[in-house]
């Protein structure tokens, strides 16, 4: 049978897109109703993209430089929701503060690293790859962790998952990466085309060039699993409600895959852009009320599902804004920021570790107390069983978040 060059190119396309993906298919032939598996840890990383202003999320509402340097930005006392006497969170998260109050949310401040890079870009590959400021790497952190504890995975592993068309270099490693899956069932649509599916059907007839085989055989089985995935993800699909937004379709489907107990470790999502440096506080609002609704959707839908105590949601952003606001009414990039764990089988919670010291500051920034390689090291050792020296090539001092 003749393939035409426009055909073998999506069909190469849908096959290298759907390479790991009958795995991840097949996860939802579990029984309706599955029964929680204690121990089954899960990762939910959420990027805030674009560097979010860690000062107007942790809010130091008893300290004056803050109110000084931000006249027109600081939030003011009486609108924070309040976490202790000095610090408040951002009224736009108002969940995030119940699941605070409940002892659900354990609060990192001045999270960063030595020498920061002012550089969305180049931030984001620091953090994106857990590497010093001096140093680049190629392949991520979870890509990494995927090479060390994927060594007798099948050809199909979906360890980790990025909710989305594309795949962050945190997620690519030397030997293994993860799957990039936007959307079920456009992946089955797509997937379901008669073209597709009678070249799937007649394979095992075709001897065409090696590439054309592998393709071939990597078509056949994502079509098969695609036709039965579209009928168990009817009997899956999730009573919570979730957000009719981006964040929370792709939150959804998280829960979705954890409460089918998919073989998934990491999940992994962005929000954004929190480049806010006109106009920040409409936006910043707009960002947070997202999030904590996507937020408390899927912890309500895993606390449904026994699933919350061994699911980790942490986020992240590549740095926070300077201290000052800037003529814009807005923030420019600075360095250190907050970062938020959040699960029902956290160790210490609350506000891990104190307030930024704004009368010690690093030309207008913020100084880190804590590396975020720390905080990697900490959830793989102690949450992932991931082996962190390996990793990180560093063995780093872990916390006790988790």
């Amino acid at each position: 049978m003749p393939v035409s060059r426009r055909k073998f190119i999506q069909l190469s396309s849908l096959a290298s897109a759907a390479l790991l993906v009958p795995k991840f298919l097949k996860a939802f032939e579990y029984n309706p109703m599955p029964t929680a598996i204690s121990g089954e840890k899960v990762l939910v990383i959420i990027q805030l993209s674009g560097g979010n202003d860690g000062l107007n999320t942790i809010i130091p509402y008893r300290n004056d430089i803050y109110y000084g340097s931000r006249p027109k930005l600081a939030i003011d006392r009486a609108s924070a929701l309040s976490l202790n006497d000095d610090a408040g969170i951002h009224p736009a998260l108002q969940q995030v503060k119940s699941l605070y109050d409940q002892g659900f949310v354990s609060i990192l401040n001045d999270v960063g690293y030595p020498r920061p890079d002012r550089s969305h870009f180049r931030s984001m590959d620091i953090w994106q790859t857990g590497s010093r400021a001096d140093e680049l790497l190629t392949t991520g952190w979870i890509g990494r962790y995927l090479d060390g504890s994927c060594a007798d995975c099948d050809d199909h592993n979906t360890r980790a998952i990025e909710v989305d068309d594309t795949l962050s270099l945190a997620m690519k490693g030397r030997d293994r990466s993860a799957l990039a899956v936007s959307d079920v069932n456009k992946f089955y649509k797509a997937a379901s085309d008669p073209f597709f599916k009678k070249i799937a059907a007649t394979h095992a007839e075709e001897h065409e060039a090696q590439l054309a085989d592998y393709l071939y055989k990597t078509l056949h089985e994502t079509v098969s699993s695609a036709d039965y995935v579209f009928q168990q993800s009817k009997i899956y699909k999730s009573t919570q409600v979730y957000p009719d937004t981006a964040l929370g379709k792709r939150m959804k489907t998280i829960g979705s895959l954890i409460n089918a107990h998919a073989d998934t470790k990491v999940y992994y999502v962005s929000h954004g852009s929190f480049d806010t440096h006109v106009g920040q506080s409409q936006r910043q609002e707009q960002l947070f009320k997202d999030l904590d609704n996507s937020i408390a959707a899927l912890v309500a839908d895993l606390k449904q599902n026994n699933r919350f105590s061994d699911v980790l949601i942490m986020t992240f952003s590549e740095f926070g804004r300077r201290v000052a606001q800037n003529a814009s009414n807005g923030t420019d990039h600075g360095t250190a920021n907050n970062m938020f764990m959040i699960s029902g089988g956290l160790k210490k919670a609350g506000l891990y570790n104190p307030l930024s010291d704004l009368t010690n500051l690093d030309e207008g920034d913020l100084r880190y107390q804590l590396d975020f390689k720390q905080v990697y090291a900490t959830i793989l050792d102690n949450w992932l069983d991931g082996a962190s020296r390996n990793v990180l090539n560093k063995k780093y001092q872990v916390l006790d978040f988790v």
